[in-house]
């Protein structure tokens, strides 16, 4: 199904409820304007704000009467020693029952972000879904350039699989009887290569979901000609709040990570076997540059490749913009989506 023009103008204009909270609270500058900010200091003023804002989460921290969570660490393939932390439930399961498994990973373009940007929804998974979940903290760019992060998600999923038993203390979960990856931007992005990887890997028990969030899933430099005419909120989704059109950024973007922007493991969509792949629950926001791409990869995954998917899209709201304004009512609404789209996953598993 081809967007229309109609469409494409519905989902691209600012909503008054983003613009009024983004006029109020405004995006701090992360580099406090120094041109010259290091990508550490930058990841640090990054995490202080996302801190502050915590508190207005519908689950603001720990729910240890409902869910027990700890760091552990998982093996890379070159020695390294990987950071995740491990959320399981409190409940008792009820007789006859595993509990399914959830791996995720955090946004943050692949050079920020950390374990405390996917702990709402992996308590939220554990607690009801009665999901077993590990969140994975992967090697950043630029002091681990590509493909060092997709790596560390691929080795950790591999260890999820093995490690995964109904009768293990530290993994405590049936894989079985759901074997889900997912994350927000490219968190995202690693959730559809993962998919992709774990196929071609014969990875087993297999994964049988994939929750893709506002994903990055082709670059703008590789977009092949059949779907140019698709492609456009790269270039035209101007009023995204969080991510900024600017010329050359993307050119920058593959500069710092020095990666080849046509690998499917960047370019998932580019990947020349779409098929046999997990169903897909997509959030996709509105004004997000990356928008396009979300829409054309649930398209080629439903149409071309007989993938079940379920497609949520939030007309004039922006990239991540539930974390960065989580007091509106569309923000709170997001998160009961995502709860309710990792639910239709499990369920789409019990159906086959």
């Amino acid at each position: 199904m081809a967007f229309t023009e109609a469409d494409r103008k519905r989902m691209g204009t600012p909503h008054p409820e983003l613009t009024d909270a983004v006029e109020k609270f405004p995006l701090p500058d992360t580099t406090n304007g120094n041109v010259n900010a290091s990508v550490h200091d930058i990841r640090q003023n990054r995490a202080a704000h996302l801190a502050s804002l915590r508190h207005l989460y519908p689950m603001p921290g720990p729910i240890p009467d409902e869910v027990q969570e700890f760091l552990h660490h998982i093996p890379a393939r070159d020695g390294f020693e990987i950071p995740v932390k491990i959320y399981i439930p409190t409940k008792p399961l009820e007789s006859g029952k595993g509990r399914p498994l959830v791996v995720m990973f955090h946004e943050g373009g692949w050079t920020r972000g950390d374990l405390t940007d996917e702990d709402l929804n992996c308590r939220m998974f554990a607690r009801d879904l009665g999901a077993v979940c590990v969140n994975v903290d992967y090697r950043l760019a630029p002091e681990y350039l590509f493909p060092y992060g997709v790596n560390d998600a691929f080795d950790a999923v591999k260890w999820c699989a093995k490690t995964a038993s109904a009768s293990s203390e530290l993994l405590p979960a049936d894989p079985r009887q759901g074997f889900i990856v997912g994350g927000a931007s490219a968190g995202g992005n690693f959730a559809a290569v993962m998919c992709q990887m774990a196929r071609d890997d014969g990875l087993d028990p297999p994964l049988t979901g994939q929750y893709l969030c506002v994903p990055a899933l082709l670059d703008e430099h590789v977009v092949p000609e059949r779907l140019k005419s698709d492609y456009r909120s790269r270039t035209e989704s101007v009023y995204d709040p969080v991510i900024k059109i600017e010329p050359g950024r993307g050119k920058r973007k593959l500069e710092q990570l020095k990666v080849d922007p046509a690998d499917p493991r960047f370019s998932p969509a580019l990947h020349p076997n779409l098929k046999d792949l997990p169903p897909a629950f997509f959030q996709i926001a509105g004004l997000d540059p990356l928008r396009d791409e979300a829409l054309i990869y649930e398209r080629l995954l439903r149409e071309e490749n007989d993938a079940a998917t379920k497609l949520m899209v939030y007309d004039g709201f922006g990239h991540m913009f539930w974390t960065n304004w989580p007091q509106l009512k569309r923000s709170k609404e997001f998160v009961d989506d995502t709860l309710t789209g990792v639910k239709w996953l499990l369920d789409e598993e019990r159906k086959r």
